[in-house]
């Protein structure tokens, strides 16, 4: 390939392909969405389904069609070669393909010849000639041609002369690209690139990859297979698809393009990876994996103190890439293992200069072991542990209310199916006036939430943009039974940013009640609002 790989194929099929992942279920208008943000990724191709076989693909195509404006990507329309028997011009489901519009047209056809036998239940010769009738048919209707060629890899160890013979037949019928796929996901890098390797060699074919995640080898196997000269890749955004997944796309092609010289997409658009990623996430409504390579929200996350202390000095000292290269941001963790490095580094990612006192940044991070050690945690409620520096280093809490008091009750009326109620009381001091408010809920904690954020929104009208988005409960010493401590993690968002607040202790009201009470203190620290004595 050149160094500038203007014909390599990005080809993404987390509309079709990833889309068959246990618990994704995706409508018309998420796939349209979706698309959009793979074209601003700068992906070539994205497959936007299988017309003709279900309504919705068929409705995609239609809807694509107007209201889709790409501008790096082309749709392409998944679908297989004609039936046994039947003439490509005579197949429905080719007529779908056609139908369709979509300029690309990618086939699905057997490379295996048990598959070929058992599962179409045909002879081997009419595959070849279902394979070479419909790529001729669809070439001279006007479309481009890519031929997926399904179980090839188990297909070329069972039988290596008729997989080929597939490959040949594929490519010059006028097939523009026939990709290899690992089906099953059960092969291992080494594997696949001496495979690719020797079917470039005896077709002469343009050659393409789509790898499984069963081994957990697909981002390495597709790496492999580009090495040995495929020069098309297929994957899906966040390694969805059935099974374990397909090839995370964004891996293969940060680790071709940053990590092997390949420029695949285009401009800086790879700096968008995380942000996009992410917001595929939020329409599939699967949580995104902390851990994902690149665009994981852990990927450049550091919590031991030796680590920190190096990435004083450097960041790049244990990291592999600058994470700003993927869109992504390097990240500090609090914990027990904190030294004074990893607070001095989290408080400047925070806004704090720890550096001038060291008096102050050993006090800090002995308090924060100190409340670790009773169950705190403040790896991910960065929230919390902004309050807890404004504490140490301005010397007193922000403070915008103070509470009186506050109650729950919670109490269940007949008939004996019916919901439980909750309902709360609290009372407070804000901006000059006393406020007392009794909200509802489903249970006490979102009544209390309710009751909370009523209150303070009567001085201070920026709350009625905070909403709690997830709550997270773990009990610490579960061996105390129903007396155990109680860690409780609250998530608000103001509709544009979000933050996490801690709350600790033996009752998970209580400790719930702290975490929102943080919540609410850090979204008015991050509007701006001034803080004036609460109880003025």
């Amino acid at each position: 390939m050149s160094a500038t790989d203007e014909g390599f194929h990005v080809y993404d099929t987390t509309l079709r392909d990833g889309a068959q992942q246990e618990g994704l279920n995706l409508s018309v208008v998420d796939k349209l969405t979706i698309a959009r943000h793979l074209d601003d990724l700068g992906v070539g191709y994205i497959e936007g389904g299988w017309p003709g076989s279900n309504p919705k693909d068929t409705e995609f195509f239609a809807r694509a069609r107007r209201e889709l404006s790409l501008r790096n990507a082309t749709l392409a329309a998944f679908g297989a070669t004609r039936r046994p028997g039947v003439s490509a011009a005579d197949d429905p489901l080719v007529a779908a393909l056609r139908e369709s519009e979509a300029s690309v047209v990618t086939l699905v056809a057997k490379s295996h010849d048990r598959h070929v036998e058992l599962a179409l239940r045909t002879t081997l010769d009419e595959n070849l000639a279902m394979v070479s009738d419909t790529v001729r048919h669809l070439r001279a209707e006007g479309r481009r041609v890519f031929l997926d060629c399904e179980h090839f890899f188990d297909g070329v160890r069972a039988n290596r002369a008729y997989a080929l013979e597939v490959v040949r037949t594929a490519a010059e019928a006028g097939a523009e690209v026939v990709v290899l796929c690992d089906t099953n996901g059960g092969m291992l890098p080494d594997w696949v690139g001496e495979i690719v390797a020797d079917v470039a060699d005896q077709t002469g074919a343009r050659l393409g990859i789509h790898c499984h995640n069963d081994t957990g080898c697909a981002v390495a196997n597709s790496v492999a297979a580009v090495n040995a000269g495929a020069t098309h890749m297929q994957g899906c955004m966040n390694g969805y698809g059935e099974r374990t997944g397909n090839a995370d796309l964004v891996a293969v092609v940060a680790n071709l393009q940053l990590k092997l010289g390949h420029e695949l997409l285009p401009g800086t658009s790879l700096r968008e990876a995380s942000r996009i990623a992410h917001a595929v996430a939020e329409v599939t409504n699967i949580p995104p994996s902390s851990r994902q390579p690149y665009v994981g929200v852990s990927s450049f996350a550091h919590k031991a103190g030796l680590h920190a202390s190096a990435i004083r000095v450097d960041p790049d000292l244990y990291q592999h890439i600058d994470p700003e290269r993927v869109g992504n941001d390097m990240r500090l963790l609090v914990s027990e293992m904190a030294g004074r490095a990893s607070i001095e580094l989290k408080g400047k990612e925070l806004g704090y200069d720890l550096t001038s006192d060291a008096q102050q940044l050993a006090r800090i991070t002995e308090r924060v072991k100190r409340l670790e050690q009773t169950g705190y945690t403040f790896e991910a409620a960065d929230a919390s542990f902004d309050l807890l520096l404004a504490e140490e280093v301005e010397g007193q809490r922000p403070s915008y209310f103070a509470v009186e008091s506050w109650r729950v009750i919670t109490e269940s009326s007949t008939p004996a199916d019916a919901e439980a109620l909750s309902e709360a009381t609290v009372k407070l001091r804000a901006a000059g006036q006393r406020i007392v408010v009794t909200g509802e809920g489903n249970g006490p904690v979102n009544a209390l939430d309710h009751a909370l954020r009523q209150a303070i929104e009567r001085a201070y009208p920026e709350v009625e943009q905070f909403r709690l988005t997830d709550y997270r409960v773990r009990i610490l010493d579960q061996g105390h039974g129903t007396d155990a401590v109680i860690r409780v993690l609250i998530e608000t968002s103001d509709g544009k940013e979000s933050w996490v607040t801690v709350g600790v202790g033996h009752n998970i009201v209580e400790a719930s009640w702290e975490a929102l009470l943080d919540a609410v203190t850090f979204g008015l620290r991050r509007h701006d609002v001034h803080s004036p004595a609460a109880t003025a």
